[in-house]
C-alpha cells in the first residue's frame, strides 16, 4: 500500500489535532516523515481561521510546519473569484478570515456570489432567509465545503452543510463546492508537492470528502480512526477506503 509514496496530504482537525490539542503521536509522526524525505501538506476545510492563524495554531502545539504548507478554502475560492474577474460577493465567512478576499467587491444588496463559509452563531432564519432572497433574485451560491459535522474538544458539531443544502432545495440552485470533496482543491495541493498523484495519499477522518474525494481525484485514500471517524458512518458510505489506520502515528510503521 506505501510502497512509492513520497508525499502525503493531511486533513488537520481530527487527524493531526483536535481543538488545541495535538493527536498522541503526531508530533511525532511528521518529524518522522521528515526524516524519511516524505513531504506532506495540510488541506483543511476549516473556515473560521485563516492560514496564517492556523500556522500559529499549529506551531504553538509543537508541530513542525512551515508558512505555505497549509492550503485552506479561503485560498481557493479568492482565486477562483480573481479568475471570475472579480464579481460582487456576500461574503458569509467569518471576521478573522476577511483578509482572504482583499480586493473582491462587496456587496449586501445585489452580490453576483453569495460565498457560504462557517459563520458560528450567527445562523438565523433571518441571515438564511435574506440569502435564499438573494438566490432567488439571481446570485450564485459557493460554498467553501458541504461537511456535515467536525470533531471539537466538546464533541462533534453541526457543520455548514446544513445550510448549503437547505438552501439548494429551497432555491433549486446547486451551490458550487470549492473545498473538499472538489478535485481541483487537491489538486492544487498536490501541485505543490510536486509529485504524481501515484506518489501521495491523503489522510483524513471523514469517508466522504477526504477519502472519497481523493479517490475520485485519482488519489489514494486512508482513513483513520480519530476525531469524526464513525464506524456506522463508514459501514453506509459505501466507500471502501484504500487503507485504514488507528490513528496518524501508525505511519511511523509503514515508511
Amino acid at each position: 500500500m506505501f510502497a512509492g509514496v513520497r508525499g502525503i496530504l493531511f486533513d488537520l482537525d481530527g487527524v493531526v489535532h483536535v481543538g488545541d490539542e495535538p493527536i498522541p503521536g503526531a508530533v511525532e509522526t511528521l518529524r518522522y516523515l521528515q526524516t524519511k524525505s516524505v513531504r506532506y501538506r495540510f488541506v483543511t476545510n476549516t473556515t473560521t481561521k485563516s492560514e496564517e492563524d492556523l500556522y500559529l495554531q499549529m506551531t504553538g502545539m509543537g508541530l513542525p510546519v512551515e508558512r505555505g504548507m497549509i492550503f485552506s478554502t479561503h485560498r481557493i475560492t479568492a482565486e477562483y473569484l480573481r479568475q471570475m474577474g472579480n464579481p460582487r460577493c456576500y461574503l458569509l465567512v467569518a471576521d478573522s478570515v476577511r483578509g482572504a478576499y482583499q480586493g473582491i467587491p462587496q456587496s449586501e444588496s445585489s452580490p453576483q456570489y453569495v460565498v457560504i463559509g462557517d459563520i458560528g452563531e450567527r445562523w438565523n432564519y433571518h441571515l438564511l432567509n435574506r440569502v435564499f432572497n438573494m438566490i432567488m433574485d439571481g446570485a450564485e451560491m459557493i460554498a467553501l465545503h458541504k461537511g456535515r459535522y467536525w470533531s471539537t474538544q466538546a464533541g462533534l458539531q453541526m457543520d455548514i452543510g446544513a445550510f448549503v443544502t437547505g438552501l439548494e432545495y429551497t432555491t433549486g440552485k446547486k451551490a458550487t463546492v470549492l473545498g473538499k470533496p472538489a478535485a481541483a482543491f487537491f489538486e492544487t495541493a498536490l501541485k505543490d508537492l510536486g509529485l504524481q498523484k501515484h506518489e501521495v495519499i491523503m489522510v483524513g477522518d471523514d469517508i466522504d470528502t477526504d477519502v472519497a474525494g481523493a479517490q475520485q481525484a485519482g488519489i489514494r485514500g486512508v482513513l483513520v480512526r480519530t476525531g469524526k471517524y464513525r464506524a456506522d458512518s463508514v459501514a453506509t458510505s459505501g466507500v471502501q477506503p484504500d487503507a485504514v489506520l488507528d490513528s496518524i502515528s501508525v505511519l511511523r510503521q509503514c515508511f
